[in-house]
């Protein structure tokens, strides 16, 4: 499934030269299963509109975090969303004899596998992208009807002919629409809209037993919460209904640092806390850079070019908060000074104020441009261990101080955001797991590795950092979660819901996927497996 966020954003600012190659580590899941030799013969034998591929699926067997290399029995290539019920179906009647699993994948983008099947099915969910894209205007609330498999940037493109756009984002578009759905879809939106599942309407969705539901708020509901950050689980998301606001032209796009991680905090938690504020909040850590001020001045203006040339950053820690405004042209002098009047209320060092203007597009996909530029220098198919967290507001300061303080010795590898969002816009129905506060801040360390390196930018480094952050948060007790959560056992996945929200997640299992068909890569169930 496609993965969000949530947060590939600086990247340009922050490449180094790595190596091109990658490590692909062929690992057998502990709940992975055999099917049986007759299993390929069967699915063969489906009458579908689309077609499996048995060979050459390679593609199906990569993802973004580009560590783990699980290859497929089968990969079908839907042209009906009832090419999907009926394979699922099949897979459904044969039992937990045959071992087979089903597993749908977007546009690649998970981390750790889990958006691959070990020698089970994956369905190509873009094959069912661009048809059947919808835009509805009338009455007060527009809204989009979209096939799961279509990417964001599309939706964009799409939306904007009709002056719309979906009102909740993640920072890079290139990821499909069922992928963040199925997680939460969180950017600096997130504290004014919610994350993306906030702002759906309806879904079509195929369960583990191949029954095709519509499900909202008001029909079948526990079926649209569950699978809304459902992982997957209780099936899979084919249609939705996205709402949409009306779209503005331009962005004021505006940075600016701190070196105070108390002013920094209270800052963004005035921001997001206030009635008039910007519209897209964010925050990075920066940790032993030189050179900032001046890879920002490439698309970014000083607000006083003569002091902002004496700061530097010394290799120092950082906090950069990034905030923007959107405007249409006409209302250009009236938002500069409502921006001015906001900036006037922050603790920021008054010389690090950048500031740009561009197109809504160019904002909402900045991370593109940045991946083109990575593409051609074959620095984008890396590693990319990454580690998100969900942290309570009461335990940051402790955070900060032990990891940003003493675990993270540079930000050198990618960038490493933070930023509080508001619990308020969540809806607590559905399977997404939040910290128990009203505000809680997202922390990503996104990282790209140099797979043949024995120093900080290798691969084993980081993934010992991640744990080193992660044994803290357990043994400080900070209540912290995982967003786009990986574990390796069930104990672990238990503890991550907690065990009221674990009940009802084994519950809604049990209910829409009894035989733990559906996305096996996360290894929460395994497919229980008969003597016979």
């Amino acid at each position: 499934m496609g993965y969000p966020s949530t947060s590939l954003f600086f990247i340009r600012s922050f490449t180094i030269i790595l190596l091109s190659s990658c490590i692909i580590i062929d690992f057998d899941l502990c709940f992975s299963t055999v099917p049986s030799s007759s299993s390929s013969s069967s699915l063969e034998a489906l009458r579908l509109e689309g077609h499996f591929t048995f060979e050459n699926n390679e593609f199906a067997a990569r993802d973004f975090g580009n560590r783990y290399h699980f290859h497929p029995l089968a990969v079908l290539h839907p042209k009906s969303v009832a090419d999907i019920a009926e394979t699922i179906k099949h897979v459904w009647r044969m039992g937990p004899g045959s071992g087979l699993t089903v597993t749908a994948r977007g546009h690649g983008h998970s981390l750790q596998g889990q958006s691959q099947s070990q020698q089970g099915i994956i369905i190509s969910m873009e094959a069912l992208g661009g048809r059947e894209l919808r835009v509805h205007t009338a009455g007060e609330s527009p809204f989009v009807d979209v096939c799961a498999g279509e990417l964001w940037i599309t939706v964009l493109h799409e939306t904007l002919k009709h002056g719309l756009a979906p009102k909740s984002w993640t920072d890079y578009l290139h990821i499909t629409v069922g992928g963040t759905l199925s997680n939460a879809g969180i950017s600096g939106q997130a504290f004014r809209h919610g994350p993306q599942i906030s702002n759906v309407h309806q879904l079509e969705v195929v369960t583990g037993k191949g029954e095709v539901v519509n499900c909202s708020k008001e029909q079948n509901a526990d079926l649209f919460h569950g699978v809304l950050g459902g992982l997957g689980q209780f099936g899979i998301i084919t249609k939705a209904r996205i709402s949409l606001e009306p779209a503005p032209k331009m962005v004021k796009w505006i940075r600016v640092l701190y070196s105070d991680f108390f002013a920094f905090t209270r800052d963004q938690e005035k921001l997001i806390s206030a009635e008039k504020t910007f519209d897209y909040i964010e925050g990075m850590v920066i940790k032993n850079r030189t050179g900032l001020l001046n890879n920002w001045r490439v698309s970014f203006d000083p607000q006083d070019p003569v002091h902002s040339k004496e700061f530097v950053s010394d290799g120092r820690t950082l906090y950069c908060l990034e905030v923007t405004k959107t405007f249409n042209p006409e209302n250009s002098d009236t938002i500069t000074q409502e921006i001015e009047g906001m900036l006037s209320q922050l603790s920021y060092i008054p010389s690090t104020l950048f500031m740009s203007e561009v197109s809504y597009v160019e904002f909402l996909d900045r991370v593109h441009t940045s991946e083109i530029i990575l593409r051609e220098k074959g620095l984008w198919d890396l590693p990319h261990p990454w580690l998100n967290l969900l942290i309570p507001r009461s335990k940051i300061h402790s955070f900060a101080s032990h990891v940003f303080g003493n675990i993270l010795t540079d930000t050198n590898n990618g960038p490493v955001l933070i930023y509080p969002v508001n619990k308020s816009k969540w809806d607590n129905r559905t399977s997404a797991v939040l910290p128990e506060e009203d505000v809680f801040y997202q922390v990503a360390f996104l990282y790209h590795a140099n797979p043949t390196s024995n120093g900080t930018d290798g691969l084993e480094h980081i993934l010992t950092q991640n744990q080193k952050i992660l044994d803290f948060c357990e043994a400080a007790h900070l209540g912290v979660k995982q967003y786009l959560p990986h574990y390796v056992t069930q104990e672990q996945w238990r503890a991550h819901f907690g065990p009221r929200r674990w009940e009802a997640f084994v519950q809604r299992k049990s209910a829409y996927d009894p035989l733990s068909i559906l996305a096996p890569g996360h290894r929460i169930f395994q497919k229980e497996i008969s003597s016979s």
